[in-house]
């Protein structure tokens, strides 16, 4: 090799190494901390923040970091991000403390939010799971059923036309972290691994999951009958006409599941709930459901019975199943009563009492949603006489 060639060479490599380098501070310059890149990957891939779209983050005051940095991140896009901050123990006041008049009292402001903004953002950040565990149940479904009316049904409604982008995510807390039974280092570790934030792009890697998501709701058009059977469940229902929603990152995130509504009248048959159902931090235990023809006809528990039946009864569409969903996140491990993640684990199902999803064809109406967690790990599905998923693995695909 000539002495030109040689140098020309070097310079070529020399140019190369200029551009990566370059290019890496352009792609990864915020990222001095993985909560930068949280809020990165929640704003350009989750929301999909464009120019000029307006963003509501709910939250409180706790994930002061990560809400920073979401409204840089929004900036940046050319949004127009605004914070609603919520004071823990704010709403443990209130529910304790208002008369009837204000327990039906929606601030207006709630209403604006939900029918202005293109986006939201709600980052879950308790300071205390427990806040509302010595709070009337009554109380609660009163005020829940006041909110869902006056405001939250044009919440839901708005992204079901797709008039508003949202997503749903989880900062680590101390209490998350406690509830979880993990230290808060541990818990945030746990945090990034379900998020796929420990990978070098993971915006990539929730794209193939996506891709794989798509493969199974696929084979799962136009089926029938769905039954499930294991030592926690003995179950069959109608998904004739509806339809799969994938969660890859988007809304949720982490996201790791698909689900659908049920055909509401042809649930049929009983299920024992092997983790704790959570509900505003009211744990119920041993949850045991029996379905006839679509509604809950009986409800059993070993803790929590009597507030499990007051939410049942709180409206006509609360005992019926609103959703059918499978973990599909196997990057989740373990419990952490935080059903943000734990219904997106693989090797289980989840069924939520109440609202359906109108997208899916689900036509329930109520002012609960009320997801709970089944351990599939010895369990099948089968779709129409054929097996779909074994022992906490999909089959198919």
């Amino acid at each position: 090799m000539s002495n030109r060639t040689r140098f020309l060479s070097l310079l070529t490599y020399f140019y190369i190494v200029i551009f990566s380098l370059q290019l890496y501070s352009q792609t990864d310059k915020y990222f001095t901390t993985p909560v930068d890149k949280f809020a990165h990957v929640i704003v350009s891939y989750s929301l999909d923040l464009q120019p000029n779209e307006t963003l509501l983050i709910e939250t409180t005051t706790l994930p002061k970091e990560l809400c920073l940095s979401v409204y840089r991140e929004a900036i940046r896009a050319g949004a127009h991000p605004y914070i609603a901050c919520e004071i823990p123990g704010a709403n443990e006041i209130f529910l304790q403390t208002a008369n009837d008049s204000q327990l039906t009292y929606v601030s207006p402001v709630y209403r604006f939010m939900y029918e202005h903004f293109d986006a939201r953002l709600y980052i879950h950040s308790p300071a205390n799971t427990k806040s509302l565990s010595s709070i009337d149940s009554k109380r609660i479904r009163i005020a829940n059923k006041a909110f869902m009316d006056k405001a939250k049904r044009m919440y839901y409604d708005r992204i079901e036309s797709q008039q508003m982008k949202w997503c749903y995510t989880s900062y680590p807390t101390q209490a998350l972290a406690q509830e979880a039974d993990m230290g808060l280092e541990e818990y945030r570790a746990f945090v990034l691994e379900s998020c796929k934030l420990n990978e070098s792009n993971p915006i990539e890697s929730w794209k193939r999951e996506s891709e794989q998501q798509q493969k199974w709701i696929e084979w799962l058009n136009g089926k029938d009958q769905i039954v499930l059977r294991g030592p926690n469940i003995d179950m069959r229902m109608s998904i004739k006409g509806r339809t799969f929603l994938k969660d890859f990152g988007k809304e949720n995130f982490p996201g790791g599941e698909i689900a659908t509504s049920p055909v509401e009248n042809t649930v049929n048959g009983w299920v024992s709930f092997s983790y704790p159902a959570i509900y505003k931090g009211r744990e119920v235990i041993d949850v045991e459901l029996w379905f006839e023809n679509g509604i809950v006809v009986k409800e059993k528990a070993t803790k929590g019975q009597e507030f499990l039946t007051e939410l049942l009864n709180s409206d006509t569409g609360a005992r019926i199943l609103g959703e059918l969903g499978i973990g599909t996140n196997y990057g989740i491990k373990r419990f952490t009563k935080n059903m943000l993640f734990d219904e997106k684990m693989g090797g289980t199902i989840h069924l939520a009492l109440g609202l359906g999803f109108p997208e899916c064809g689900g036509k329930n109406k109520s002012a609960i949603h009320w997801d709970m967690l089944c351990d599939m790990s010895e369990g099948e599905i089968l779709v129409d006489g054929e097996v779909f998923y074994k022992n906490g693995k999909f089959v198919k695909y």
